[in-house]
């Protein structure tokens, strides 16, 4: 049809790759397609991947998506890229990746993590020279630890890149990153938007990570266009345009429509995050606020647990429960599940702030340990979580009138109503479960267009709420609700 727009969304996460045709002419998304990633685990924390493995599941995911669409690749006018991030991609003069990359998900850099907050005066010193607070997460470590325990790889290093820029560079052959992403490094400075140079040399004082620093853009400036050699091997016109894609959760913002302030977007994941949308970036004295770039033009304060569907599908197994049982068990207990508390800390937690920590069950007697009250306890906990951080962002001048739910959870009406009670605020899904896939695909729309103005348009069209989801808080359940979080940080407060 001669009045079609077609666009692909990628979006490369920790468990896989999802692709998503997109029609920005008429809003509608054409056909998705889906590959897995498996992860490289090790003793003290080592979370990596093999890049190749991105590479084949893009591949796979577009061929599945383009047929699930039944259109022609060579219809698609561009490419948006979400990717996981904080990633360390490596490459050498001869763009070959050097060693596997490091993920969002690696704590084996803790150790460097801890003498760089040192260098930089700590929390407070960090967030007044980078606006963020750097976390063993982050990019940055991941440099100093290459330095200290692969000093043969280190010294080869030409370009380092986060996974979206390294998609990005596969595509088209330019290393280059936007703002969003980049504000996850650690050696980026969110309010002036500039890489930090000096942190970097004082990892290495020969200047050789400056110098393999990809080009700064901005959002809505494309990367370039695709490769005719990619072109051809993923079956795209080779005239797309590549946009400038960014971070799972800033492509998340543009994908839930959170483009303006008044809306927080509640991604209910293998972790948790809640973002919002802001002009200026008003830095939060809470380490635990990342007050990160926006990949749409402004700032994009973000909080993240470490806990989420992690912990309920942990309780899931121990109970030996389908999704539905464990629902019906969930519905079963009363809020506040007669007293019975998790603090579901299984990865250790980010927001509260307490890397160290484990889970615990408190609050247990002889008449409330329930396997329904279990069930609640566990929805409860990583909510609270949630809740926790939400505060932190409301206290930094956040106003929101409404919660835009993401993520696997989000298909729990139940689950729904507990975080518009927990939150007493009203929530509402996205028809697009794949946010990120659909974000990526909506800003390649955006730079194909070629004018700053269109983001709106483009989100109004293409972001459709999904009415039957919308849940408000009761109001008999936020007081009760309101107890159980009290317990909550009471219980917390002793760790």
């Amino acid at each position: 049809m001669a009045n079609q727009q077609l666009f692909l969304g990628i979006d490369c996460g920790t468990q896989g790759t999802k692709a998503l045709i997109l029609d920005a002419f008429s809003g509608q998304v054409l056909g998705q397609g889906a590959a897995a990633h498996s992860m490289i685990s090790g003793a003290n924390g080592r979370r990596e991947q093999d890049t190749q493995q991105w590479l084949d599941a893009f591949t796979q995911a577009t061929h599945q998506a383009l047929a699930a669409a039944g259109v022609d690749g060579q219809a698609i006018l561009g490419i948006g890229v979400s990717g996981q991030q904080h990633g360390l991609v490596l490459l050498d003069e001869q763009g070959q990746v050097l060693r596997p990359a490091k993920l969002w998900c690696d704590t084996e850099t803790t150790p460097e993590n801890e003498r760089l907050l040192v260098h930089l005066g700590g929390e407070s010193g960090s967030l007044e020279r980078l606006g963020v607070v750097i976390a063993p997460g982050y990019t940055v470590s991941k440099l100093l630890w290459t330095r200290e325990q692969h000093p043969e790889v280190f010294a080869r290093i030409a370009s380092i890149l986060l996974p979206h820029d390294f998609l990005n560079h596969w595509l088209t052959g330019r290393h280059c990153s936007e703002y969003g992403d980049a504000s996850g490094t650690g050696y980026f400075n969110v309010r002036t938007r500039q890489w930090d140079v000096p942190l970097l040399q004082h990892i290495d004082p020969s200047g050789r990570l400056q110098v393999a620093l990809p080009e700064l853009i901005d959002a809505h400036q494309p990367v370039g266009r695709i490769l005719p050699a990619i072109a051809a091997h993923l079956g795209i016109n080779p005239n797309a345009v590549v946009s400038s894609g960014g971070g799972d959760n800033m492509m998340g913002a543009i994908g839930t429509g959170n483009i303006q302030p008044g809306v927080i977007t509640m991604s209910l994941g293998s972790s948790g995050t809640v973002y919002a949308y802001a002009a200026e970036p008003v830095v939060s004295p809470e380490a635990s606020v990342a007050t990160f770039c926006s990949s749409s033009g402004g700032w994009l304060p973000l909080i993240c647990t470490m806990n989420l569907t992690n912990a309920t599908g942990a309780i899931r197994e121990l109970l030996d429960l389908d999704i539905a049982a464990f629902n019906a068990l969930v519905a079963q207990a009363p809020i506040g599940a007669e007293g019975v508390c998790m603090l579901p800390f299984l990865n250790g937690e980010r927001v509260p702030a307490l890397p160290h920590a484990t889970g615990s069950l408190l609050g247990l007697t002889a008449t409330n340990l329930t396997r329904a009250n279990l069930c609640r306890a566990v929805v409860e906990g990583t909510t609270f979580g949630l809740r926790y951080g939400l505060d932190l962002l409301r206290a930094n001048g956040l106003e929101a009138q409404s919660i835009r739910l993401i993520g696997g959870g989000s298909k729990s009406p139940m689950w729904r109503q507990i975080v518009a009670d927990i939150m007493n605020t009203p929530v509402i899904c996205t028809e697009q479960s794949e946010a990120a896939a659909l974000g990526a695909a909506i800003q390649a729309a955006w730079c194909h267009s070629g004018t700053q103005e269109n983001l709106t348009e483009l989100c109004e069209r293409c972001v459709k709420l999904d009415l039957d989801s919308e849940t408000q808080p009761i109001a008999g359940h936020v007081a009760a609700a309101q107890h159980a979080y009290e317990h909550y940080r009471q219980h917390v407060a002793t760790l």
